[in-house]
């Protein structure tokens, strides 16, 4: 949980000073979107290629490279003159996570197994949600006691601390058996292409992220125009309600256990759909009330996706999770770049459409695609 927390410190961060940023750099909607969009389409792209690496060479030994690479970026984004050079710092900053991400995914499933599984991965889930507040928040308040780029110096610090105490305290891994080959893996990449449990958990991972970088992205530029105009603190507050999902997260595995992820995922994502639509509402109060709903079916619905394809994936568990996060957060990109294309014609009401476009796929992927479990008795 607390390693998730580390990975997902910086992944989302900047999305509470993205006022400050677009006026700081006389940046557009679009441009600010794409800072957000270059660290989720790094993790994309490398996120098969660090499964293959890491399914050869180990665990632990990558997680924490990853994290000490992690904050070599975070500390250069500080120095930035351009939004084009942050943009790049932050695309280097996603090289790093699916080291991370991944990798703890494949790790959890080698060492647990059963009903544990589903557990963990809850508390994993629960973890990256955790760390995705705490980026937003602390950057958020620190730019407005030290300026952001102070603030990322800090941050770079801190991550740097998350690399030493993982060394130190993250147990060696007990059933790893490597898969040193190149060949080895291209035929576990075919076979995972041909699974259906690997294709509607990589489509379901799209979705995900699609609406949740959609969401939380574009919803900071309009609360922070009339007629809210609230600060970079105050929006870093708005994203306390990411905390009602490290306490739903566990509790949703009873419903995961009892009616399936399929079933569980369609219900879920309804609730996001619910909550997408009360943020058309001109209260903040109700406003915020939608966020805290769009989010805890978002959570729920990840937390189902990845204990799916750990439960059902035996084979090549680091490639299968590399796949899903290829897809998870070429959703982030593609949702960052849209969303920010669609909020610059349309504001906040036309985003909303395309969020709720997007989740009613996932309904459809969740209710098509996916391979039910019988309920249980």
């Amino acid at each position: 949980m607390i390693i998730a927390v580390f990975a997902f410190l910086q992944v989302y961060s900047i999305q509470s000073v993205l006022p400050v940023l677009m006026l700081d750099f006389a940046a557009t909607e679009v441009q600010v979107g794409m800072a957000v969009g270059a660290t989720v389409m790094a993790v994309a792209i490398m996120s098969p290629f660090l499964g293959m690496l890491s399914d050869a060479i180990g665990r632990k030994s990558i997680i924490v490279g990853a994290l000490l690479f992690l904050a070599i970026p975070t500390a250069l984004i500080a120095d930035s003159q351009s939004i084009e050079m942050l943009t790049f710092w932050r695309f280097l900053q996603g090289l790093s996570v699916p080291g991370i991400t991944v990798v703890t995914i494949a790790y959890l499933g080698e060492e647990f197994e059963g009903s544990a599984i589903a557990e963990l991965m809850a508390y994993y889930v629960s973890g990256t949600v955790l760390g995705g507040f705490s980026g937003r928040f602390v950057l958020g308040h620190l730019h407005e006691w030290v300026g952001w780029r102070t603030a990322y110096y800090m941050m770079a610090a801190l991550t740097f601390a998350g690399a030493l105490w993982v060394a130190k305290t993250l147990p060696a891994s007990q059933h790893f058996v490597p898969s040193p080959k190149f060949r080895t893996a291209l035929t576990t990449l075919a076979g995972h292409l041909r699974n259906r449990y690997v294709l509607s958990a990589c489509l379901l991972g799209f979705c995900v992220l699609f609406s949740l970088v959609g969401c939380f992205t574009f919803i900071n530029l309009h609360l922070a125009q009339d007629p809210y105009n609230l600060s970079t603190g105050q929006l870093a507050n708005i994203f306390a309600v990411y905390l009602i999902g490290v306490i739903i997260t566990p509790l949703s595995t009873r419903l995961i256990q009892r009616f399936g992820s399929a079933r569980t995922i369609m219900v879920a994502v309804c609730l996001s759909m619910l909550g997408v639509l009360l943020t058309l509402t001109a209260p903040l109060w109700l406003v915020i009330v939608g966020l805290t709903v769009m989010s805890s079916g978002v959570f729920i619905t990840q937390s189902a996706t990845i204990g799916y394809i750990a439960t059902n994936v035996h084979q090549g568990r680091s490639l299968a999770s590399g796949l899903y996060y290829m897809c998870y957060y070429a959703g982030g990109t593609l949702g960052a770049w849209v969303c920010g294309l669609v909020y610059s014609h349309g504001q906040w009401s036309a985003t909303v459409v395309a969020l709720l476009l997007m989740q009613v796929f996932a309904i459809l992927v969740a209710g098509l695609a996916m391979i039910k479990t019988p309920l249980k008795a």
